[in-house]
């Protein structure tokens, strides 16, 4: 059964860090390219960063860029985002994605954690 679980979200100030967390199982993770998107109410769901199944590649959105860092741990089936600085805007649901092309496509999603960054 292919599972992923986020945790590591909550209420933080402005100006504040985070670290999510991204648990995964049930697949081969070490194959799959991994994602964060975000999805704040009333918005439309965003790619916040992408890691290589290696983890030798990443990109990231504008808005995130110098403040979020995406990394993952192949041998615990982890994909992790480092959140700083973090500013109200945001705010949202942070889901882990998992994804694959080859041989096959795959995509798999998680239930999501709330950050909320508010003073």
């Amino acid at each position: 059964q292919v599972q992923l679980v986020e945790s590591g979200g909550g209420l933080v100030q402005p100006g504040g860090s985070l670290r999510l967390s991204c648990a995964a199982s049930g697949f081969a993770f070490s194959a799959y390219g991994m994602r964060w998107y975000r999805q704040a109410p009333g918005k439309e769901r965003e790619l916040v960063a992408g890691i290589s199944s290696a983890g030798t590649s990443t990109n990231y959105a504008d808005s995130v860029k110098g403040r979020f860092t995406i990394s993952r741990d192949n041998p615990k089936n982890t994909v992790y985002l480092q959140m700083n600085s973090l500013e109200p805007e945001d705010t949202a649901v942070y889901c882990c994605n998992a994804y694959r092309t080859w041989p096959t496509v795959k995509d798999y999603w998680g239930q999501g954690t709330q950050v909320t960054v508010s003073s």
